[in-house]
């Protein structure tokens, strides 16, 4: 019996050697191509901070990030002092840290990962413009939105997104988004009487309101009307699962590093948290999916020749037969999960932080009150006097600059690709930081940290030096298809709010922006507000 116990021993001890053998092999050499990699960058005048064995950047990151976290306090302030603050320094420390020290290219790692920020105008232009399908959405951080998109086309590369592309720009060209505005108008009126009833049952003039929340329900009353033709009631789960997909996946460290620390898999894995997504994932395409199955019958039964996003998706997939019935339910899934969260989030917060801008600077509210008295039948937008609305963009575009709900565009080379006169190695990954783009004073001039509309009076492209370095959504080919409905779900519900209401900051508020996938507040915003 001992010597069964020795040789089992033995054996044990000699496979535990070869695993930690294999496993040392394997990370050897993904560091070796790590370094000759970084070594290509240095040869063109790429400097970065120094990696260590393994691990790279991550423990500066992770130190820096800490420094950064414990050196903040909580501002209370309500004056445009804390809008100079430049967030980034905060929610990113550690790319404001290299910055100041390597300038605006430079290289760095994740564990075996190597990076390049990217933040000089012309590289940011020619990145964006490059339409090689060798150049997309980095892999590690697509795998990982997968529960949340799917592989729609925000998370798609290379075919897989051309194709998507062609079915799904169509649907939103400028003159198929006028035609929602009235479905916008729609939902906007359940949130205006709330606010409305609000004030009056509190038997006073103004009262308290936390918009982001009820921005968020009309948001997604569009994205169910305009997607499903019904209101947000019935997709009002897919909306919430989403919600919770999305909170867990930014609870997990190492999002956006690529790589966490050992300690922290293993907590991630030994946790309920991967189950759990798992378990969302499955409820929101089965919801989605019936509410397809349901529209479907809906239509068979009706002669209305009106059709919704989704009936439109559909034909679209199944009229090219090359793509198959398989392709067809997954591409109207998970185009809808897209369209469910990039459509209802990024415009919820969007308008979120242009009612915190706009409580801030009252005379703004009376600009665009007027203007909309002046344009807009009775007071109310409609398709034809949506385009009109100048002032209204104006605040729009500079909210967009200060706030973007996306802070990164990010890239990554399937194979050695030419840059401008950069030369990027098959497996890197570009990052370009938006807000520091956004209020660099070289582009924008030393107002740049300052909320002033009237810079976009003459479009983007008289608002600063370099007009492809504003890019909230994206540039080139990759550029957000959801950019008119977007900006026209803004026009509606700020010009409809501001014709209703005045409002001011409230003392509650608490200015903290945080990173969960978008840049939201962190608090939510807090104004009172009064009956016009």
């Amino acid at each position: 019996m001992e010597e069964v116990f020795v040789a089992m021993k033995l054996v044990f001890s000699v496979a535990v050697v070869g695993i930690l053998s294999w496993i040392f092999y394997v990370y050897g050499n993904l560091w070796h191509e790590s370094q000759r990699v970084r070594k290509r960058l240095q040869m063109q005048g790429i400097k970065g901070p120094p990696p260590s064995f393994l691990h790279g950047n991550l423990p500066d990151m992770q130190r820096i990030q800490s420094q950064a976290k414990a050196a903040s306090t909580s501002n209370s302030n309500h004056s445009d002092q804390f809008l100079a603050h430049d967030y980034t320094a905060t929610l990113f420390p550690y790319f404001e840290h290299w910055r100041k020290q390597y300038g605006l290219l430079y290289t760095y790692s994740t564990g075996m990962k190597q990076h390049l920020y990217v933040n000089q105008p012309d590289l940011v232009r020619e990145m964006n413009q490059s339409i090689t399908l060798d150049l997309g959405k980095p892999t590690y951080i697509t795998n990982k939105l997968a529960p949340m998109l799917g592989n729609g086309i925000l998370r798609a590369n290379g075919l897989s997104w051309a194709q998507q592309r062609k079915l799904v720009a169509a649907e939103f060209f400028m003159d198929k988004v006028k035609g929602m505005v009235g479905l916008m108008i729609e939902s906007a009126q359940p949130l205006l009487l709330k606010w409305e009833q609000l004030i009056e049952s509190q038997g006073s003039a103004t009262a308290e309101v936390k918009v982001d929340v009820n921005l968020r329900g009309f948001s997604a009353d569009v994205i169910s009307r305009v997607c499903f033709g019904h209101s947000y009631s019935k997709g009002k789960e897919v909306f919430s699962k989403l919600r919770s997909i999305q909170k867990a996946m930014s609870k997990h460290g190492g999002f956006l590093f690529g790589l966490s620390s050992f300690r922290d898999k293993l907590k991630h894995f030994s946790s309920n948290k991967q189950n759990e997504i798992a378990g969302l994932e499955k409820e929101i395409e089965s919801l989605i999916w019936e509410l397809v199955e349901e529209r479907k019958r809906e239509c068979s039964e009706t002669s209305s020749s009106e059709k919704d996003l989704m009936q439109l998706l559909l034909e679209a997939a199944m009229t090219d037969q090359s793509l198959g019935k398989d392709f067809s339910k997954r591409f109207i899934v998970d185009n809808c999960k897209t369209i469910y969260f990039a459509g209802h989030e990024t415009t919820a917060v969007a308008a979120s932080w242009c009612l915190m801008l706009l409580a801030l600077h009252p005379e703004w509210q009376t600009r665009i009150r007027t203007e909309v008295a002046e344009l807009c039948p009775n007071g109310v937008p409609d398709a034809d006097s949506v385009p009109l609305l100048k002032t209204v963009a104006m605040v729009i575009k500079e909210v967009l600059r200060l706030y973007p709900p996306a802070a990164f565009v990010s890239r990554e080379a399937y194979e050695d690709i030419q840059i401008g006169n950069l030369n990027v190695p098959k497996g890197v990954c570009l990052w370009t930081l938006i807000p520091t783009l956004h209020r660099d004073p070289d582009i924008w001039g030393p107002d740049a940290n300052e909320f002033k509309p009237e810079r976009f009076s003459g479009g983007v492209s008289k608002a600063c030096k370099f007009p492809h370095a504003y890019v909230p959504f994206g540039l080139g080919t990759r550029l957000c298809l959801g950019k008119n409905f977007a900006m026209v779900q803004l026009k509606v519900v700020l010009a409809l709010i501001i014709s209703k209401f005045s409002f001011s900051l409230s003392p509650s508020y608490r200015h903290s922006p945080a990173y969960r996938m978008i840049v939201e507040p962190g608090h939510g915003v807090h104004i009172i507000i009064q009956k016009i």
